[in-house]
């Protein structure tokens, strides 16, 4: 690690730390939905059947201890369950909207990273390359393996880019597929919620 700091100058620092940010932000988004990953079937069942007996506050209680899009989201729902159905509709819609940014946190940071790194690392190795076509071309006698080292170092830049880029573009699509899914999933479910609780809303007023 040093030597490549001492061999790649200013450009492989530069580099280095966008590695680190890279893989914290990996880190933090996989802990992230790892968290709210639940078995969202499971959850709607049992929801439906707290629900159906009326206890509302117990099924705010679920959704509050399962924090995960889609339990925010009936959450949403069951704190606007007297309002009309369409009002019921947009408080969920915008309550799926807040969501989006959740999910998609550090994504963009992550994406400039992938982009940025191996940039970064072709700039450090024209510019190690200028310094060994320079030094070489001011010294008479010069040997033509002096020039092949400092290429070889210069182009050290140009490898961390790439190591850096590859990794990070990988996560990177990996993450926004799985933002996609997630979101794609919430807009399926809003209408089943809105279904849900202005069908039992509509129990209760009849009895």
């Amino acid at each position: 690690m040093l030597f490549l700091i001492q061999k790649g100058g200013v450009v492989m620092v530069i580099i280095m730390l966008l590695a680190l940010v890279a893989t914290i932000v990996i880190i933090e988004r996989l802990i992230f939905f790892r968290k709210i990953r639940i078995d969202e079937e499971k959850m709607i069942n049992r929801l439906k059947a707290t629900l159906e007996k009326g206890h509302f506050d117990e099924a705010m209680s679920i959704c509050e201890s399962n924090p995960a899009p889609m339990t925010n989201l009936m959450r949403i729902g069951i704190e606007h369950r007297h309002y009309s159905e369409q009002t019921m509709k947009e408080a969920i819609v915008a309550g799926a909207n807040m969501e989006i940014p959740r999910l998609e946190r550090f994504l963009s940071m992550l994406g400039t990273i992938a982009n940025v790194a191996p940039l970064l690392g072709l700039l450090g190795t024209v510019i190690g390359m200028i310094r060994a076509f320079g030094v070489l071309g001011g010294s008479p006698g010069n040997d033509p393996s002096e020039l092949a080292r400092g290429i070889a170092l210069a182009l050290l830049n140009t490898a961390a880019g790439i190591t850096v880029a590859v990794p990070a573009i990988a996560f990177y699509n990996y993450l926004v597929s799985k933002v996609n899914h997630i979101v794609i999933r919430l807009e399926n479910k809003v209408s089943d919620m809105v279904l849900l609780l202005v069908r039992k809303d509509l129990v209760r007023e009849n009895e």
